[in-house]
């Protein structure tokens, strides 16, 4: 038998957050309901949350992820400046959509990578190890901050081909050859 909280198309890994109409959000793991802030806490924490309509199922997730993005802004330091923005909403409805969303997806995994590995090395450093650590200078630093431009670098090319690529078929479909 199935239990609750899991559909065939939802791993045993993810929690299962279900949206009532009330705006109240369930958390099928503890069997209570929680706040906006402690699905954020979720994540932050690293798990994998699914969030779903008590009703219909629809999945809910990525609403939900904007809104807890927009509190963040709201309040406090905000991440983006309105050039940023501006140019993200510039990319709605343009042939490089796909691409820029696949392309930021892809560059904030390396950055959230590279961070890791800097938090693994930097473990019980003193604030003068610290310091030293994030110079400019400091050969640990240059050679992440190296393997990181590389990684963007990379993926900006694959990107360039992969529209290149749609660019020949496209005109190789209405009889234009290069």
């Amino acid at each position: 038998m199935q239990e609750e909280n899991q559909s065939p198309e939802t791993p045993a890994a993810q929690r299962v957050i279900k949206k009532y109409p009330n705006r109240r959000l369930y958390d099928t793991s503890t069997s209570t309901y929680i706040t906006l802030i402690e699905v954020k806490e979720l994540v932050m924490g690293g798990e994998t949350v699914v969030v779903r309509d008590a009703k219909s199922g629809e999945d809910l997730t990525r609403s939900i992820l904007l809104q807890i993005i927009l509190e963040e802004e709201a309040g406090g330091a905000p991440m983006f400046s309105e050039a940023v923005l501006a140019n993200i909403i510039r990319f709605y409805g343009n042939a490089m959509q796909g691409f820029m969303g696949s392309y930021l997806e892809k560059n904030i995994q390396a950055f959230t990578d590279l961070q890791s590995k800097m938090a693994d090395q930097a473990k019980g450093f003193t604030p003068e190890m610290w310091t030293q650590f994030m110079s400019p200078q400091s050969p640990i630093y240059k050679g992440m901050m190296g393997n990181y431009m590389e990684q963007s670098q990379t993926m900006f090319q694959q990107m360039q081909e992969q529209m290149q690529k749609q660019t020949e078929q496209m005109l190789g479909a209405f009889g234009i050859k290069r």
